[in-house]
């Protein structure tokens, strides 16, 4: 634990931050406007359009030098996003959307970057338990944004939640400069494939990146259905979801602390399917108590997934292309929720809550199996 460490840590929560309340901040904004929840439905899905767009785009540039001076030009623009939206909220739709848009796209490659900003600041050995640090501080962050967008949205104004936001955003801007440029070029001694090539060759983890995000779309999406279903309150979603979340984050350090038999893709694969049959236990198990414990099994191993999607992406690429490739999973994992989530509301529209869970699971299960042929196939870098 350095000073450059300690520092990176503060960088990666004020950063993580802003993207973990955007969505719910963006629904408080405008429930009290002339178009109600419709338009905040609307501001979070082009902020999660955004950032699929702005992720690969972005992040694709970062292997080409100047990696700090990049991020802090996405985290500005995001954060001058963030504090105009609520003074936009009442101009025509157009004009709202197309900030939450510019909000989610400007900094969507930080995480990939500060990712690999933080896998160059440790030495090779300490690389599993830096990213299970990682982890572990983003399943902090989204465990507590919630609470922390609602407590300044009902006690302060509707808007302070994105202006906090923009607040931790340009900090962390800022803060990006007190950190060594940490690129690592290409070697100069053998020739290099573009680097859109080399990105495009990691696909088989971004497809588990997708398998693990859907899952928590069904997890999060579907919960608050399955429990009126069960005849309990809603008001359990939210606790339910942060043990969730918490759970991770002692995963995440649990698998940090010792070295796991098998190899990276054999530990990822587990994983996914533990995770996908800890989901299938919350549709039987009954009341709250049993839906809890499958909740946070499944956060437990679903951590593990995080970690080990990292490490293989990481093994299987050149370092140039790390920061980059983190992009572009950040991107495929957005697009994995998206489609979870849109297949839950058909689901629940045409049958039940627990119909919709095993779809979910089953389309993880998919998605895995495929993942795990692709690289079965073909070597590693």
């Amino acid at each position: 634990m350095t000073r450059e460490l300690l520092l990176w840590g503060v960088l990666a929560l004020l950063s993580k931050a802003p993207v973990a309340m955007a969505p719910l901040a963006l629904v408080f904004l405008s429930r009290e406007s002339p178009a109600g929840y419709t338009l905040g439905a609307g501001l979070a899905s082009a902020y999660v359009v955004g950032e699929v767009v702005g992720a690969p785009l972005l992040g694709a540039r970062l292997g080409r030098g100047a990696m700090r001076r990049r991020l802090s030009a996405g985290l500005t623009v995001g954060a001058l996003a963030f504090c105009a939206l609520p003074f936009a909220i009442a101009a025509p739709t157009p004009v709202p959307i197309g900030l939450a848009f510019l909000a989610g796209a400007a900094p969507a490659a930080c995480p990939g970057g500060i990712r690999a900003m933080l896998t160059r600041l440790v030495p090779e050995d300490s690389v599993t338990r830096a990213l299970s640090i990682e982890t572990t501080l983003t399943q902090i962050t989204w465990a507590s944004a919630p609470a922390l967008v609602v407590l300044l949205a009902l006690r302060v104004h509707a808007g302070a939640p994105l202006v906090v936001g923009a607040i931790l955003a340009a900090t962390a801007a800022i803060l990006l400069f007190r950190l060594p440029e940490t690129e690592e070029p290409e070697p100069a001694d053998r020739p290099t494939a573009p680097i859109t090539r080399t990105l495009l060759s990691g696909w088989p983890v971004y497809l588990t990146s997708a398998a693990s995000m859907a899952m928590l779309a069904t997890a999060e999406l579907v919960l608050p259905a399955l429990l009126e279903s069960q005849r309990i309150s809603v008001g359990w979603s939210g606790p339910l979801l942060a043990g969730f979340a918490l759970a991770s984050a002692a995963g995440a350090l649990c698998y940090g602390s010792r070295t796991w038999p098998g190899s990276l893709r054999v530990q990822s694969l587990v994983l996914l399917v533990l995770t996908a049959g800890c989901l299938v236990l919350i549709t039987v198990l009954p009341g709250p108590v049993g839906i809890a414990f499958g909740l946070l099994l499944a956060g437990v191993f679903q951590s593990g997934v995080m970690v080990t999607r990292n490490l293989s992406l990481r093994e299987r690429l050149p370092a140039h292309a790390h920061a980059a490739a983190y992009s572009v999973m950040y991107a495929v994992g957005g697009l994995g929720y998206g489609l979870a989530a849109s297949l839950s509301a058909v689901a629940l529209e045409k049958g039940s809550p627990s119909a919709a869970i095993l779809g979910g699971v089953a389309i993880t299960l998919v998605i895995t199996a495929v993942s795990a042929m692709a690289e079965s196939r073909s070597p590693t870098d």
